[in-house]
């Protein structure tokens, strides 16, 4: 009986070794010019994506190829009322589209995306729609996007469907360049603001960053979607349901770690063990939705 349950277990497994372990609860790293897995874990399951939504919103946008130098007004109407999120973008003030664009992706605003979608044209339900055609073009078969922030539990993906979008996320160039820059200094309502990447390996040293995106919510943990190269290769990297933004940058650096070397085969990392004491502090430190 034992060695049958062993069996089944082995058999969710794709390779035989067990390596570095990591704590996001989904994970896939796929070679970018191959296609071949380097590292999977519950990459089929399809979880809330947080903030990875803001990459569908940006495609969309800019596939209605609009004027991005047309000022944008943020509207009471685009305040985050779910999850109640901090903003540095103040209702009233009155933005280029592009500088919106980058604050939604850079800095991860709620209030920018959430106005991109406003003023797509014909309106919010033109947008949604627009999003569900992106979906089935792309071929994503397990995503749902409802709204354009990813405040919303009901934004659900598996880290396989996210590969692809990633994909196709950085065939735009505004949002390969937007997505790995460390800052940006933009002009709002007559006061010059600095904004930072939520992602702070863009940057950091050792790193080739060619797209990133972050994400939190308390019902989607910390995620990141990252293309980056490691052993003279392009790979990208999808995180899903870390319980800390520290157990997300520690598992970026293992498998960094882990992909430089030789590869044969693919491998299934196992969770790291977390104290419930250790999980709580983190929750404490990390309450801003992005």
């Amino acid at each position: 009986m034992l060695k049958k349950i062993v069996a089944v277990l082995l058999s969710t497994f794709t390779a035989a070794a067990l390596a570095v372990p990591l704590g996001s609860q989904s994970v896939l790293v796929v070679e970018d010019d191959t296609g071949k897995v380097l590292l999977e874990k519950n990459s089929t399951v399809q979880v809330p994506i947080a903030s990875l939504t803001k990459l569908m919103t940006a495609m969309v946008v800019l596939d209605s190829k609009p004027d991005m130098k047309e000022p944008i007004s943020i509207d009471q109407a685009d305040v985050d009322m779910l999850k109640h999120s901090a903003s540095r973008v103040p209702v009233g003030a009155e933005i280029a589209r592009g500088d919106v664009l980058q604050l939604a992706l850079m800095s991860s605003d709620n209030r920018a995306a959430a106005s991109l979608a406003r003023t797509y044209p014909g309106g919010p339900a033109a947008f949604k729609a627009a999003v569900h055609a992106k979906i089935r073009a792309l071929g994503l078969t397990q995503t749902v996007i409802e709204e354009p922030t990813g405040l919303s539990p009901e934004n659900r993906s598996t880290a396989t469907d996210l590969v692809k979008m990633a994909k196709a996320a950085s065939a735009y160039p505004e949002i390969a360049r937007i997505t790995t820059e460390t800052k940006d200094i933009i002009k709002i309502k007559g006061r010059q603001v600095e904004y930072h990447n939520t992602n702070r390996l863009v940057g950091a040293k050792g790193w080739d960053v060619g797209l990133s995106k972050t994400g939190y919510t308390e019902e989607a943990g910390r995620c990141l979607i990252m293309r980056f190269k490691s052993g003279g290769k392009n790979n990208t990297l999808v995180l899903l349901n870390a319980k800390a933004n520290s157990a997300r940058l520690m598992d970026a650096f293992n498998i960094r770690r882990f992909i430089s070397g030789p590869i044969d085969q693919p491998k299934v990392m196992k969770a790291a063990a977390k104290t419930k004491k250790k999980v709580i502090k983190a929750n404490k430190r990390n309450r801003r939705a992005m």
